[in-house]
């Protein structure tokens, strides 16, 4: 993947519900309109919890049907909690998603700064940043190695392979989630790229983005071979109070969270959401992943039409 300086806008997709059976007809109707669009990437995240309102359609199945509806988009997830997923499994379903995609898959990783399902996964909070590096290492290892043997803490392979390997040479982009310092860093160390959670403030961004700046040129790193996004919950309304208040019970429903909402969501006019999208790409943002949380449809086209080329203009 290219990362010159051009600004990218990615699209969240239609996974979270709260009814069922769940839209298919709205579901394929929305991938196929993000790429007809113009739309970078598109991407889904995970939820490894509970939720008895919104509940997020798991993420390697949704981008295994929208890459069977598409053609070109990029498709993304921010991001997998790998401490609570099986390594090798994770492994090669992204490895047939990027084959089936033809290379177009962009993988997300994070730790995740809560712990509390640790034991429903059967796992020990402790040693968790271990856990985590090593899992990384051996999917790494499982996309580019052959016959290879394994022997760490938490997982033991003798003579492993996997096959088929990633469609992408070495291996997919793998683009972090992270909040820390030592997450920030370690982002710089193992990745190629670092997204903003959409639970994120513009000034908890700037913060972050600093430090992956300064960790890029603490690493001697071309800052152009490392991608930093954010993820933006977002609404165009000329009716604020509107936007805000379906904003609101949105996050309500899936962060149990009503009033973060007003401290990282963009709403109002397409003029507003220009303004407040200029701020986050000044704070460092070279790919925007703008997330409506309802009426997908109708918000893509105004996205596409009043808000991208004009924050593209600034």
């Amino acid at each position: 993947m290219s990362n010159d300086n051009k600004l990218l806008f990615g699209v969240g997709a239609p996974q979270v519900h709260t009814r069922l059976p769940v839209e298919l007809e709205e579901i394929r109707r929305c991938i196929e309109r993000a790429e007809d669009l113009g739309f970078h990437s598109l991407w889904v995240q995970e939820q490894a919890g509970l939720r008895a309102t919104a509940g997020a359609l798991e993420g390697v199945s949704m981008l295994s049907y929208a890459a069977a509806l598409t053609r070109r988009i990029r498709l993304g997830n921010a991001v997998f909690l790998i401490n609570l997923r099986n390594p090798i499994q994770l492994a090669k379903s992204l490895a047939s998603l990027d084959q089936l995609s033809r290379g177009r898959l962009i993988a997300g990783v994070g730790l995740g700064g809560v712990t509390r399902l640790y034991g429903a996964y059967g796992l020990s909070p402790e040693h968790r940043v271990a856990r985590f590096v090593e899992s990384l290492t051996l999917i790494k290892k499982l996309w580019t190695e052959e016959d290879f043997t394994f022997e760490g803490k938490f997982w033991q392979l003798k003579k492993a392979s996997l096959w088929p390997k990633p469609f992408q040479k070495p291996h997919p982009p793998i683009w972090f989630g992270a909040n820390s310092p030592a997450a920030l860093q370690r982002a710089v160390r193992l990745g190629a790229g670092f997204l903003g959670a959409g639970s994120s403030s513009t000034a908890d961004f700037r913060t972050q983005a600093q430090i992956v700046r300064q960790a890029l040129a603490e690493a001697k790193k071309e800052p152009a071979d490392f991608m930093i996004g954010k993820r933006v919950y977002l609404a165009v309304d000329k009716d604020r109070e509107r936007a805000a208040r379906r904003l609101k019970e949105w996050f309500g429903l899936y962060y149990g969270q009503a009033d973060l909402a007003e401290r990282v969501a963009v709403w109002g006019s397409a003029e507003e959401c220009v303004e407040r999208l200029r701020e986050i790409v000044a704070a460092g943002a070279r790919l925007l992943l703008l997330n409506p949380v309802f009426d997908m449809m109708e918000q893509m086209e105004v996205l596409a039409s009043e808000v991208v080329p004009k924050v593209t203009s600034s």
